[in-house]
């Protein structure tokens, strides 16, 4: 299955594990994200094209690095004017891997979603050890109470 998406200003055609070079994503490297904007997706004949968007398609894409493209240099030079000026520019771009490809709003597989929630289930789970530490305490007290009857 393939899908044409735009990010970036521009349009890609993508399948699943595909890794192409977008402009930059404000995303951490190993991070899922989702591309919404799917302008068609289909298999062979069976070939959806949206107006200007697909209803329900996502992509998801797991960030691989975030880097520079090549420099481009512009040059410009006057004759007889002693005059020329000289500028490089790098772009900042991202290298992304398509996971999968989601249509008729289908959620993302354990795997992505797994990725995309480790960052809560830290927190959580240090909210978890702290609980059972002050439930340990308060026995403790029980106890020294009983001892000074």
């Amino acid at each position: 299955m393939f899908a044409v998406i735009k990010t970036g200003g521009k349009q890609y055609r993508v399948a699943a594990n595909d890794v192409l070079k977008i402009e930059k994503l404000e995303a951490n490297v190993g991070d899922v994200v989702e591309i919404g904007q799917v302008l068609a997706h289909g298999e062979g004949e069976n070939v959806v094209i949206g107006a200007p968007f697909v209803d329900g398609a996502v992509v998801t894409a797991e960030v691989v690095e975030q880097g520079k493209n090549r420099t481009v240099i512009a040059f410009k030079k006057r004759r007889r004017q002693n005059s020329r000026r000289k500028i490089g520019h790098r772009q900042l771009q991202t290298t992304v891997r398509i996971s999968e490809i989601l249509v008729a709003g289908a959620k993302p597989s354990k795997k992505a979603a797994a990725k995309a929630e480790v960052k809560g289930e830290t927190a959580a789970e240090a909210k978890a050890e702290a609980a059972p530490k002050k439930e340990k305490a308060a026995p403790k007290k029980a106890k020294a109470e009983d001892a000074a009857e």
